[in-house]
C-alpha cells in the first residue's frame, strides 16, 4: 500500500458547548490539518493522487471553516468543535469528495486535527472504507 500526506492550515474560532473550563468560552486556533491518503496501486503516472488535487479538494472542505466561527458553520452548528469531530468531519468529506474524483482506488486513511503544536486529534476510518459511528458530543 502507498500512501501520501500533506498539510494544511487555516485560522477559526470556536467554543466547546458544555465545556466546564476554558474552552466553553469563544478562542481561537491556528489549526494545521494533515490529510494521509492510502492506495493499493498508484495511476498511470506513479501516484496515489497528484497533490495539486488534494490541495484543491482540502481547500473545498477547510475552506469554509477559514477565518470563521466554526460553531456557526454546519454541521457544526449542531455537533461539538472538538479537534476530534473536527478530524472525523473531514475525513468523511474528503473521503466523499475523493471518490467522486478517483474513484475507489484511494481514500482517506488518516486526518489529524492540530490545534496547536502540542495538541493533536486523529480519526482513522475503520478499515473498510466508511467512517466510524462514533458517538457525538454535544
Amino acid at each position: 500500500m502507498f500512501t501520501i500526506f500533506k498539510d494544511y492550515q487555516f485560522a477559526a474560532a470556536h467554543l466547546i458547548r458544555g465545556h466546564q473550563g476554558e474552552c466553553q468560552h469563544m478562542h481561537g486556533h491556528n489549526y494545521r490539518v494533515r490529510v494521509h491518503v492510502a492506495a493499493r496501486r498508484l495511476d498511470a503516472l506513479g501516484m496515489v493522487v497528484d497533490f495539486a488535487d488534494l490541495k484543491r479538494i482540502t481547500g473545498e472542505v477547510l475552506g469554509p471553516l477559514d477565518h470563521r466561527v466554526i460553531n456557526d458553520v454546519p454541521p457544526f452548528d449542531e455537533i461539538n468543535t472538538t479537534a476530534e469531530l473536527l478530524s472525523r468531519w473531514v475525513c468523511e468529506e474528503m473521503g466523499r469528495r475523493l471518490a467522486a474524483a478517483q474513484g475507489d482506488r484511494v481514500w482517506v486513511r488518516k486526518v489529524e486535527v492540530w490545534e496547536n503544536d502540542t495538541a493533536c486529534a486523529t480519526y482513522e476510518p475503520d478499515g473498510t472504507g466508511e467512517a466510524g459511528d462514533a458517538e457525538e458530543a454535544g
